[in-house]
């Protein structure tokens, strides 16, 4: 497929890992950034933010993880580490803890001392749902005693944002996360950002995504990007197609020569000939023997 032929409209997809990127982990947009931890962790008013060196790097070859590591400094001074991440679905919360104590331990690696390390909070962008028909869209978690429920601590803390719970967005009842997640989800296939008034946020987001805006360079990019995605999707397509076809094969396949064997048994009971047999249902003189 030539490039010329996949579908660009007027804002681009971010949950590609560059334009997500592009959107949350630079400086050009760290408005949007510092917003959206703000709607997220609304106990912490942000004072500074800034994107901090990645150093972690997945070990496992076939897991690729698209994150942005943030250091934000509250109002009071106090210094919490958010890890944004936009979420692959396998094993996703097993990745979550692994990802987030990489986490909590570069911040020993920074200079921190006696364990007293900022708050770590792992954010989790997530395109699926694990609370399939919830309208809820922000699942928070703590480390807590199983009974009473106190907290063991507070310096790892897990938000998980499920973007298709948005069931209440663009209504009466909808909430800022319920629209942003709604318009993160779809706002590579609108004509144009809502009318009206709209959250900072939600503003934001759509303006870091308008493709007349790229630079030349990035639009070349996210054009390639999108061929490479809709090929990778085709492939998946026509894998899943042939899959199918050859289950359906294998089951009519199957479902003839059990056919076959009943009908085999059933002459063999009457006496019919095993030759005969063998010429009227294709089977094998052992086989029809067997039975």
């Amino acid at each position: 497929m030539k490039n010329d032929e996949v579908f660009v409209g007027k804002y681009a997809n971010l949950l590609m890992d560059r334009w997500f990127k592009r959107s949350f982990g630079t400086d050009k947009w760290k408005r949007l950034t510092e917003l959206l931890i703000q709607e997220l962790i609304p106990e912490r008013k942000i004072q500074s933010l800034s994107f901090a060196p990645q150093e972690h790097v997945n070990p496992f070859d076939d897991d690729k993880d698209i994150r942005v590591d943030v250091e934000c400094t509250d109002v009071d001074g106090s210094r919490f580490v958010v890890e944004l991440q936009l979420a692959p679905q396998k094993g996703f919360y097993e990745r979550a803890l692994f990802n987030a104590s990489f986490a909590v331990q570069e911040q020993i690696g920074r200079g921190e001392r006696g364990y007293l390390y900022p708050p770590v909070y792992f954010i989790g962008i997530m395109d699926f749902s694990y609370h399939e028909g919830s309208d809820r869209v922000l699942y928070r978690y703590n480390l807590v005693e199983r009974e009473s429920g106190e907290m063991m601590t507070d310096r790892l803390q897990f938000l998980f944002l499920e973007l298709p719970n948005c069931l209440k967005a663009l209504t009466p009842e909808s909430s800022t996360l319920d629209d942003f997640c709604y318009y993160l989800r779809n706002m590579k296939d609108m004509a144009s950002a809502p009318e009206g008034n709209m959250s900072e946020l939600n503003s934001l987001l759509f303006k870091s995504g308008e493709i007349s805006k790229f630079t030349p360079g990035e639009r070349v990019k996210y054009i390639n990007d999108m061929t490479t995605k809709r090929d990778i999707e085709n492939q998946i397509e026509y894998a899943m197609e042939k899959g199918m076809q050859k289950g359906l094969e294998k089951g009519m396949e199957q479902g003839m020569q059990k056919n076959k064997l009943e009908l085999a048994k059933n002459f063999k009971n009457l006496d019919v000939p095993i030759e005969i047999i063998c010429q009227g249902t294709g089977l094998t003189k052992e086989q029809v023997e067997a039975l």
